[in-house]
């Protein structure tokens, strides 16, 4: 299949596979006379796992990494696929985390707020974020 075909099988750009080829994530497909990239079913089966890796958040370099383990999966331990999971899981935990600190941080800062529809001389937000320490009072 050329590559609008595959685009289409996979619901991505045509410059996405391009993307994906240029890293490493695809093979140099073969070529046609004509000089069209020609895919296999195969292509496709790896176009769908780098998408569905991307979707439970790992990154293009983490692709490589799944993709390595995938082609030697006889050489490979479930421990080493489930160590690199862990790995990614653990980072998204600490992201969670810290998403979960700034979310606590800037609700303090909005309910302290009157949110009235006079002047910010006196607004808590502004002077939380302008403070070097403490918290601000609420007027």
């Amino acid at each position: 299949m050329r590559i609008g075909e595959l685009a289409s099988k996979t619901g991505i750009s045509v410059e996405a596979l391009r993307f994906y080829e240029k890293q490493g994530l695809l093979k140099t497909p073969h070529r046609s006379d004509a000089g069209y990239r020609l895919y296999d079913e195969k292509t496709l089966k790896q176009v769908s796992f780098i998408l569905k890796a991307k979707a439970v958040g790992f990154s293009l370099k983490d692709i490589a990494g799944l993709l390595a383990l995938e082609v030697n999966r006889e050489q490979e331990t479930c421990e080493s696929v489930k160590n690199f999971a862990q790995s990614k899981l653990d980072e998204i935990n600490a992201k969670l985390a810290e998403l979960q600190r700034m979310k606590d941080a800037l609700q303090q800062i909005t309910d302290a707020c009157c949110g009235s529809e006079k002047s910010a001389v006196h607004c808590t937000i502004l002077t939380a974020l302008s403070e070097d320490e403490g918290e601000p009072e609420h007027h």
